[in-house]
């Protein structure tokens, strides 16, 4: 949510990835707006997976404690707690906000949250080192998208042009499979890593990077203030359309230990999505200034582009294929198995809320 600050185009750090990188080595890992692990982040994934690490805090009764995020998969979570849905059921949504947007998933990690959405690459990441986590709801589908700059509209054209992307992120994997598709290899062009989703614009605007992968309303933005640009993928063309980007994950404990809370807030946030469906006018206007820095114009673009959906089980497959290219970048060491996502708590809810459930738009059934 930070304003975009006018970098000279030598201040943003070129990391080029020519091979497989071995993931428990963290210290090196950049990432943005959602994901994982900048300073020290290396200590605090040891310390998740370490057997009985949790971290100390005040254990409030009827409450959870989220990561605040930002982006449009975030709009469930962020009306849940605006509007404290879950209350009704006795619950309180809490929001911790991480020192960086690095230690997000981090703080998951190593109990300092219950739960938080993040991009399901991140998510794997995790749950691959050891992490007592679980995937156990949705968040937005879509709106990721990439952009070039003038003239670069072929994968070909690409070969060692900048790329400005989030390491570890969708945001990554999306260019890496496009690519693949389109027959070029990661390693034939330049990777940059940003620190964060307005840096990563203005870097594009000022001409620092080539092409982007961005999410909504940003991608639409720069198509409309960077004449001549091109729209290169909306992740439709090779995942089709509804393709997951951010999942809710909790502490996988919390599943035995207090199913009753998180099926509070799956219950809320499917209230915020009927909310967000029914009236977005309205539901934006309860979050646009507090929760989302940007304007009600291009939030409205981006909740068009980006909508949240709470019920992600028709995307458990994609979610794990999309491993196969995390194992390939050498991200994580093997694919992870169907235990790594739980909908017990999901279809809990769906079949105590059937009529809340059979309103809502968007969903797997």
């Amino acid at each position: 949510g930070a304003e975009p600050a006018n970098y000279p185009k030598e201040s943003f750090p070129m990391c080029e990835r020519c091979g497989p990188r071995d993931f428990p080595d963290l210290t090196n890992l950049k990432t943005d707006r959602r994901t994982l692990l900048r300073s020290g982040g290396a200590m605090a994934l040891t310390m998740a997976v370490m057997p009985g690490f949790m971290s100390e805090r005040a254990e409030a009764a009827g409450s959870l404690k989220s990561t605040h995020g930002t982006g449009f998969c975030n709009l469930n979570l962020f009306l849940a707690h605006a509007e404290q849905l879950a209350k009704e059921d006795g619950l309180e949504i809490q929001f911790i906000n991480t020192p960086t947007f690095a230690e997000q998933v981090t703080f998951l990690g190593i109990g300092q949250v219950d739960l938080g959405l993040m991009p399901y690459t991140s998510f794997m990441a995790l749950y691959d080192a050891g992490a007592p986590v679980k995937i156990i709801a949705g968040g937005g589908i879509e709106g990721c998208v990439i952009v070039s700059r003038p003239g670069l509209d072929s994968a070909e054209k690409l070969k060692g042009k900048t790329l400005g992307t989030f390491q570890l992120d969708t945001l990554e994997v999306l260019p890496y499979d496009w690519l693949k598709k389109n027959g070029v290899a990661f390693k034939d062009v330049n990777v940059r890593y940003m620190g964060n989703t307005p840096e990563a614009v203005e870097a594009f605007k000022a001409g620092a990077i080539d092409w982007i992968c961005t999410i909504e309303p940003y991608g639409s933005a720069l198509l409309n203030d960077v004449k001549g640009s091109h729209m290169l993928s909306d992740g439709t063309d090779i995942y089709g359309k509804g393709y997951t980007d951010c999942v809710l994950a909790c502490r996988a404990p919390l599943i035995e230990e207090n199913p009753r809370a998180l099926k509070a807030v799956v219950k809320g946030m499917m209230k915020a999505q009927l909310q967000a469906e029914s009236d977005p006018s309205a539901t934006l206007k309860k979050l646009v200034g507090t929760y989302y820095k940007t304007s009600m114009e291009n939030a409205t673009i981006a909740m068009g582009k980006q909508p949240a959906v709470v019920d992600a089980r028709d995307q458990t497959q994609f979610i794990l294929d999309r491993t196969d290219s995390l194992v390939e970048m050498g991200y994580i060491k093997k694919k992870p198995d169907r235990q790594a996502i739980d909908w017990s708590i999901l279809e809990a809810v769906i079949a105590e809320n059937q009529d809340l459930y059979a309103k809502l738009k968007l969903k797997s059934a």
